[in-house]
């Protein structure tokens, strides 16, 4: 402190230095002294004087403090002050502010000396890099002040600061710790950091993300009492909105990671009228924000769908519906939670049915939505929430069909219940009540209710009103119709205008489309001369929209006119148009719609938001029709009658050739499935032919098998045989003469030869089977004629030569029976002239052997014979597989030959439809020719893609 007074003033009767000088000396101080306490005193003096003289500070100091950041980093303490003197000087401190001047300008000019400091700082990137790794340091003395310091300079100057973290090693990871900071002070102040850190830089939002960010904010939010928590929770919502909002990659990665299940408790308030500080009320309001950040219309249709349905499946819809039909809500809660809802069934059918089931806790019990809109017309209550009340109903029929219908129903004479109210009598009482904004409300919701549904647009017909005691009653279209042609008596209350727009906007979506509705419009014969005199009236400017939807009206008539009451067709009315009004004066009038200044803004977005009720003039969806049909009613009123004949001529030539392609596609595509069914036909009988080429091939197997095995038993039969006659000859031998021993030698012979020829019979009828079986394979490759000849002369050779033999074979049994029979003569003699001491039961044993040896012989016979009836079997069975396969090729070919003649036909008709393209083409040459605008499928596909690019850079706008 010595130092101090020396530096302000050695004695006291001297002059006092300005602060400038003060602070320079002190800069001087801190630029010189060794000591580590001089210059924390230095430090310190600045620290004070900083918020004085800021200006002299941030000028003189700035440069000597971040050295001190970069050299004394041991010391916390100086580190602090230093911190602490940065974010005096950066910093744009409300109190200041107000202690310098109230005035704006000396409040702009604080507001230019923090960016001109934070430029100053953030010159050389190295200083934010500093700061960051200041953060990795416990002392609680050095951490607060460098995040209260970051904290400022990205106030001051986000995108720059932002950039430089981005790309600073581990900088948002460093970031992302402060969360995790046992005290509180720095963990808040942390959450403001990161709060203008992801502001605006969505590569920033998702490193955030995947830092866990989403786990760590909501344990954060659980540990603080949800929406009973403090400012804490409130910040941590703030956070999460800046991750979330128009940003599909964290949308998608918090539906992932299942935290929208996680916000279901958010929602679980009492049904006590006690509880709602205005911080719980702040604190609400932010998480219905969040759900409808995550099913915002403007996302993308996937993703908003998925979102929905997580939302239905884990209760958060049911819960948000609870608090909808709960008492004691705030209004804004309530407004907020009508909005919320409406985005979470907006288009999912699963979310509106449920949503139709919800009852109000009444006695008896209502329908929500009868209850929703029982405050929409009830012009007691606020604008807002009657604004948000009719987002939740078209919300409600938004691609819901089923739900049009419901609607439309209550209003039919058939379903009507005197006992109780239905939306129909609510959307009735409200379309004709004195409130202009009730009419407005109730004619947009009733138009909704027939939003691209011809069959309610019909249906919508039917519906009759009761006007007074005595009178019939008049159509729904009628009385509409009725209001506005009485304009001075009724209309004309109030805010005429609004009230004339709706009705207009209700019948024009009511007629569009639907030749019926208009043919019931034009048969009042009040109308057309009304809308005509709106139109060619010169009124002023409040009533230039009025006539520009009567110009719409008119101009729908004509378009979707069928021509179906002879005083109001297409041509009628066009030369009543130009007679009353003029062509150019009627394109004009129509333009005044789409040039209104209310137009675009309700083109934006479809939640309808509006500064005042005055101002509540246009429907999104409506913006959506006159967009549509403010062109193509141009072209129709500017057309003759017989470009118009023209054009319906062309039309129904271009039907027809459509028909005739139409009908040419459906043939093919009959011959396609033909060909398709034949080519199944073809696999499934060459399966079947494969099939039973390998029973033919197991059944030849099988043939020769049996051969073999028959050949096998030939052979053991004769050598049996021989060794019968072997053992026969040695026991006669002794008891035989010299003749008889011959006589038995030529019968052995004769059994060799048999059995030799026996073994050739079977050797040449397995030659003959092989032979056949090649010739059935080269009959099926067709190898050519002169080879099936050959084979055929060698297989009658062989069976001549079979024959020759089979005759030599009886003729060796014949001559083998003789000889047996003059060996039995030669033995009886030999026998009668012996000795008559012979053994008579020798001979008797002879006999039998020989007997035997004749069975034995027969049997053998027997054997072959069976055996040869087995083999003429085996051959049939041959013969039929064979005719067989020969069947399956002959379909097969049939089958081949009709696939080409399709294929054939199928080239014929691709000539026909290309000759029909050309016809095609040549007639849409010749309408252009005539003047006709002809757009093809291109142009089409380009003007949607068109259309699409408009709606994504009106959303942007929005945003």
């Amino acid at each position: 402190m010595n130092f101090f007074r020396g530096v302000m003033g050695g004695q006291a009767a001297g002059p006092q230095p300005s602060g400038a000088e003060t602070i320079q000396k002190l800069c001087d101080r801190v630029a010189s002294s060794t000591l580590l306490e001089d210059r924390r005193d230095a430090v310190r003096a600045l620290k004070s004087l900083s918020k004085k003289y800021r200006m002299e500070v941030g000028t003189q100091a700035m440069d000597h403090l971040i050295n001190i950041l970069q050299t004394d980093r041991s010391d916390s303490e100086i580190l602090g002050y230093a911190l602490d003197t940065l974010y005096n000087v950066i910093c744009n401190d409300e109190e200041e502010e107000q202690d310098e001047s109230e005035d704006e300008n000396a409040q702009k000019q604080a507001d230019d000396l923090g960016a001109h400091f934070t430029d100053k700082f953030i010159q050389d990137p190295e200083h934010v890099t500093l700061l960051l790794t200041l953060l990795e340091e416990f002392d609680f003395h050095v951490r607060w002040p460098a995040v209260k310091l970051l904290t400022a300079l990205l106030k001051n100057q986000g995108p720059q600061v932002q950039g430089i973290i981005l790309v600073s090693p581990m900088g948002v990871s460093r970031l992302m710790d402060l969360l995790a900071d046992s005290r509180e002070v720095i963990r808040n102040d942390g959450l403001l950091l990161l709060q203008q850190l992801t502001k605006g830089n969505a590569a920033i939002q998702k490193i955030v993300a995947f830092e866990n960010a989403f786990e760590r904010l909501l344990d954060i939010i659980t540990e603080e009492g949800s929406s009973d928590g403090g400012i804490v929770v409130e910040d941590c919502l703030l956070l999460l909105l800046n991750l979330l909002k128009n940003n599909s990659s964290n949308q998608n990665f918090f539906k992932e990671g299942s935290y929208i299940q996680r916000m279901k408790p958010w929602f679980e308030v009492g049904d006590d009228n006690s509880g709602w500080s205005a911080q719980k009320v702040t604190n609400l309001h932010l998480m219905l924000q969040l759900v409808r950040v995550m099913v915002s219309p403007v996302n993308s249709p996937g993703a908003t769908a998925s979102c929905q349905k997580s939302m239905y499946l884990c209760g958060l819809l049911q819960q948000l519906c609870t608090i909808l039909m709960a008492t004691g809500v705030p209004a804004d809660i309530l407004t907020e939670t009508i909005n919320t809802v409406s985005e979470v069934i907006r288009g999912s059918q699963v979310n509106q049915d449920y949503f139709a089931s919800v009852n109000a806790p009444s006695n008896p019990p209502r329908p929500a939505i009868v209850v929703l809109l029982m405050s929409m017309v009830n012009e007691r209550q606020p604008f807002v929430l009657r604004c948000a009340v009719l987002y939740c109903f078209q919300c409600f029929l938004y691609k819901n069909q089923k739900g049009q219908g419901e609607i439309v129903a209550t209003l039919l004479p058939s379903t009507i219940d005197a006992n109780s109210i239905s939306a129909g009598q609510l959307l009735c009482g409200g379309l004709f009540s004195a409130d202009s904004l009730s009419n407005w409300c109730a004619a947009v919701a009733l138009a909704h209710a027939l939003q691209d549904n011809l069959t309610q647009k019909e249906q919508l017909l039917r519906v009759q009103l009761a006007t007074s005691m005595g009178n019939p009653p008049v159509s729904l279209l009628q009385q509409c119709t009725n209001i506005l042609s009485q304009g001075d008596k009724i209309v004309r209350r109030g805010s005429k205008v609004q009230t004339r727009v709706g009705l207009l906007m209700l019948l024009c979506t009511w007629i569009s489309n639907c030749p019926i509705a208009v043919t019931h419009f034009l048969h009042n014969q009040e109308n057309v001369p009304f809308l005509t005199a709106q139109i060619s009236e010169n009124l002023g400017e409040d009533e230039r929209l009025v006539q520009g939807l009567c110009a719409l009206l008119l101009g729908i008539c004509i378009y979707y006119n069928d021509n179906s009451l002879e005083n109001y067709t297409k041509e009628k009315l066009k030369q009543l148009i130009e007679k009353r009004i003029g062509k150019e004066n009627f394109v004009e009038k129509l333009s005044f719609v789409a040039k209104h200044e209310l137009y675009s803004r309700a083109a934006q977005k479809p939640q309808p938001v509006f500064p005042s009720p005055e101002q509540m003039l246009f429907d999104h969806e409506f913006t959506k029709l006159v967009k549509e049909l403010e062109g193509v009613i141009t072209k129709a009123v500017h057309k003759s009658s017989e470009e118009e004949k023209k054009e319906e001529e062309v039309k129904k030539t271009l039907e027809q050739h459509d028909n005739i392609v139409t009908q040419y596609k459906e043939l093919i595509r009959e011959q396609d499935a033909q060909i398709q069914e034949l080519k199944e036909k073809v696999v499934s009988m060459s399966s079947q032919n494969e099939q039973l080429q390998a029973t033919v091939t197991q059944q030849l197997s099988q043939i020769q098998q049996h051969k073999d095995q028959y050949n096998i038993l030939k052979l053991k039969l004769g050598k049996d045989n021989q060794s019968n006659s072997q053992g026969d000859g040695s026991q006669v031998n002794g008891l035989q003469t010299e003749e008889l021993t011959q006589l038995r030698e030529e019968v052995e012979e004769l059994h060799k030869q048999h059995a030799l020829l026996q073994t050739q019979l079977g050797d040449k009828d397995a030659l003959i089977d092989t032979l056949k079986s090649e010739a059935a394979q080269k009959a099926e490759c067709s190898a050519g004629a002169s080879d099936n000849t050959d084979l055929l002369k060698e297989l009658e050779a062989l069976r001549s030569q079979v024959q020759l033999q089979s005759s030599e074979i009886n003729l060796l049994k014949t001559e083998r029976q003789d000889l047996l029979k003059r060996a039995e003569t030669g033995l009886s003699d030999t026998v009668s002239t012996g000795d008559s001491s012979s053994d008579p039961a020798k001979m008797a044993d002879l006999e039998n052997r020989l007997a035997a040896q004749t069975a034995e012989t027969e049997k053998l016979k027997d054997e072959t014979k069976s055996l040869s009836e087995s083999r003429a079997d085996l051959e049939q069975q041959l013969a039929s597989a064979t005719s067989t396969v020969a069947i399956l090729q002959t379909e097969n070919a049939k089958l081949q030959t009709e696939v080409q003649e399709s294929k054939k036909e199928q080239d014929d008709l691709l000539m026909l439809l290309a000759d029909q393209d050309q016809k095609i083409h040549s007639l849409k040459q010749k309408l252009k020719s005539l003047g006709q605008t002809v757009e093809d499928e291109d142009d089409l596909d380009a003007r949607d893609q068109t259309d699409d690019d408009e709606e994504e850079e009106d959303d942007d706008n929005e945003d």
